[in-house]
């Protein structure tokens, strides 16, 4: 894609990040260099661990590329039309959401929401930090033989042991938040611009490299079939018919939630970069485009894994496992196994820095329009409160593991179901009523905002759609979501 610079003037900002004065004296907000650095940035966003965690074993769990169809399927009538809405939010204020709907709505009816977005990002960091973590660690046990000749269970025990030591788990914590903090903190262009381009091609170069290594081992077929040919008999497993449609009822919500949730949507993750770009370009074009990417990089991640798990006969439905114990014993097996091992986690902690870097830029910018302060005095106060934060989920592996909340599970559990469960689907379907309801912003005007410059256009006719088919898609994801905590509280399993 080429790198076009946006028509909006590009704003010479400091060394410390601090937006320059326009004429009146006013702060002028910061801008992306190029449109490449928009569509990366907020495609690193969405790329994160859903994309290389959570959609192979999940796609591994339902049977292969029959789920991919469906995923994709929601992918575009669900995650696009929501992400356009965000990047229109933000676009239209020329704000982060500390601000946005108030300068479009000024009657402050929906000034309440300008806290969710913080606070769900917060929630976010507060277990992806450490999740990030066990990549980077992950990266040096692999590149320092940790895992040399280790069977399952043996990489079982390392990643427990792990686990249990929280003075390791602290470390790397902290070099995640501090690696973030670092990167926000050098400015819109000259730190998250820059570095994250560099990474995210990066990333792209590694996994394809990696790919490229999978589809070729001896016996990789078989995975590759798995995954690249429908099978629709798998979405219906069951020796009955009630068992059957249990099955497909449960692909089906696993589709709609990952396609939901893989792109970030509902906490202003993405509401923030429409407010750094120009009118040049549609939104449902850019939208189109970072969603294509998102889903280029979970397809290839299913590249990298089903044929490797084939080839060396280790079954793809393991579940959350697979990454940090199925996988590191596939690498074993593999001719210079440690180094594709080491490269598979580097491409795992760049997806998942990605995901840091952007909301660490999230939360900096709704610090700086809420309170008018500097980048890097809003940034520093971000980066311990995120660190500070951060410390019950890894303390809930250890020191705390023994705390756990029925239905639920552990701490890293809890602060997951209020962000996945809660937070990004209500965010999301507040986003939707804002943008088609006369006493939010309104359809006119979103449709306006939309389709502004050159690309693909919204449909109006989905006007519809929007308003009545999205929300009552998301209001499924949500009762979906609680169904097995109540089924839980109520002790009927």
């Amino acid at each position: 894609m080429p790198s076009e610079k946006t028509t909006s003037t590009v704003s010479a900002s400091s060394a410390s990040g601090t937006p320059a004065s326009n004429s009146a004296g006013a702060p002028k907000r910061e801008q992306f260099a190029s449109r490449l650095g928009f569509i990366l940035i907020s495609a690193g966003c969405a790329i994160g661990l859903g994309n290389v965690w959570r959609f192979p074993y999940i796609t591994g769990e339902y049977g292969g590329a029959a789920f991919v169809i469906i995923y994709l399927l929601f992918l575009v009538i669900l995650g696009l039309p929501v992400m356009v809405m965000e990047f229109s939010v933000g676009r239209a204020s020329q704000k982060s959401s500390a601000l946005a709907v108030d300068v479009l709505q000024p009657s402050r009816r929906w000034h309440w929401f300008t806290w969710w977005g913080f606070i769900g990002c917060i929630v976010l960091m507060m277990f992806y930090t450490v999740v990030c973590g066990w990549m980077l660690d992950y990266i040096f046990k692999m590149a320092t033989g940790a895992f040399n000749g280790a069977d399952s269970a043996a990489v079982t025990g390392v990643f427990a042991e792990m686990l249990a030591n929280p003075g390791e788990m602290i470390f790397w914590t902290l070099v995640v938040v501090a690696l973030g903090y670092i990167i926000v903190a050098m400015g819109l262009q000259k730190g998250v611009e820059r570095i994250t381009k560099v990474m995210m091609v990066c990333l792209l170069l590694v996994m394809v490299l990696l790919a490229i290594r999978s589809v070729t081992l001896p016996g990789a077929g078989e995975g590759l079939a798995f995954y690249l040919l429908p099978d629709f008999s798998r979405l219906f497993a069951g020796d009955t018919l009630g068992a059957q449609m249990t099955t497909f009822a449960d692909a089906v919500y696993a589709a709609m939630g990952q396609a939901f949730f893989t792109l970030s949507l509902g906490i202003s993750a993405m509401e923030i970069f429409g407010s750094y770009i120009g009118k040049d370009r549609s939104l449902n074009g850019e939208a189109a485009r970072i969603c294509g990417l998102d889903t280029f990089v979970a397809f290839v991640a299913g590249l990298i894994i089903f044929p490797a798990c084939a080839a060396f006969s280790v079954s793809p439905d393991q579940g959350p496992s697979l990454v940090f114990v199925t996988l590191p014993s596939v690498f074993n097996q593999m001719p210079l196994g440690q180094l594709w091992g080491a490269l598979f986690f580097v491409f795992m902690s760049f997806a998942a820095l990605s995901t840091i870097i952007a909301v660490f830029e999230n939360l900096a910018g709704w610090s700086m329009d809420k309170w008018g302060h500097s980048r890097k005095y809003c940034i520093r106060r971000v980066a311990i409160l995120i660190a500070v934060l951060s410390m019950p989920c890894v303390l809930g592996y250890n020191l705390w593991a023994g705390v756990s909340i029925p239905g639920i599970g552990d701490i890293q559990s809890l602060e997951d179901f209020v962000v996945s469960n809660n937070l990004l689907p209500i965010g999301s379907l507040i986003y939707v009523l804002f943008c088609v309801k006369k006493s939010g912003w309104g359809w006119d005007n979103f449709i306006a905002e939309a389709n502004a410059g050159k690309g693909l256009r919204f449909p109006v006719k989905a006007r519809g759609w929007v308003t009545y088919g999205i929300p009552a898609l998301i209001i499924i994801i949500l009762i979906m979501g609680y169904i097995p905590k109540f089924a839980v509280w109520l002790g009927l399993a």
